[in-house]
């Protein structure tokens, strides 16, 4: 059975916290610069532990992180909530509680493939000011890299729901018809460095990882152990992402 989407993070902060990338800072510049305050207020959707707000921040904008789940929630408030541009609330990307015609930007990084398009789209409408935008931001794994296809192909076969939940099912049609006339599309290259360690983690901060006392998740550990020894250089791998940049009204 699934789990709901404002729940399925709940057991996974730690590990989210800990091995889930930022983002690439010429993505955060983009959007930024589209904006013409030099201290934008931007509602952060699915804001999570705060990985992209706290980039926001040092670019200098206001954030409010809107995020339905209480731990992970919580775990943006500890992080950043000494800064005083920073606040964060219960909710979610079709009832924000922010007020009408009250923010410069909307984004989401991480979290649009959870949303209610239509709800979401009116709720977008009433809180953004007149000439306000959206910002739609994904780290996805970049499938040209052989470990990362091998990674996918574990990932289909093994990992509980993931075929039905990746955000990597979405095409440039399903994200475009979100915005009302033209979307910028930008692309960037990220990455991080693993070792075992720190792959596993990264797998253990996904939705879609299987519960650790099931025979699913042995037999993925079992053959991510196995491929982590064909793609190491010195106990470490490159874990390789596409960040991609969606921008408009």
């Amino acid at each position: 059975m699934s789990k709901d989407s404002k729940e399925r993070f709940s057991d996974r902060v730690a590990d989210y916290v800990k091995y889930r990338p930022d983002y690439p800072q010429a993505a955060v510049d983009l959007i930024y610069d589209a904006c013409d305050s030099s201290t934008p207020l931007v509602a952060d959707i699915g804001c999570g532990t705060g990985i992209f707000a706290h980039q926001l921040l040092a670019k200098g904008c206001r954030v409010t992180g809107i995020e339905p789940n209480e731990n992970m929630r919580a775990a943006s408030v500890a992080w950043l909530g000494g800064n005083g541009d920073f606040s964060a609330q219960a909710g979610s990307a079709e009832a924000t509680g922010l007020g009408d015609n009250s923010v410069d930007i909307i984004t989401a990084a991480q979290a649009f493939h959870w949303f209610n398009n239509d709800s979401a789209k009116a709720e977008f409408r009433r809180v953004l000011k007149p000439g306000g935008f959206v910002a739609l931001v994904w780290n996805s794994r970049d499938l040209n890299d052989p470990f990362q296809r091998e990674y996918e192909a574990l990932l289909n076969e093994l990992a509980t729901d993931y075929s039905q939940i990746s955000h990597m099912n979405l095409d440039f049609e399903d994200i475009a018809g979100f915005f009302d006339g033209k979307v910028k599309q930008q692309t960037f290259e990220h990455q991080q460095r693993f070792d075992f360690d720190g792959l596993l983690g990264r797998l253990h901060s996904s939705s879609y990882c299987p519960d650790r006392d099931t025979p699913e998740y042995a037999k993925l550990v079992s053959a991510m152990e196995m491929l982590f020894e064909r793609y190491q250089e010195k106990s470490f791998l490159t874990f390789r992402y596409i960040t991609d940049v969606y921008l408009g009204h």
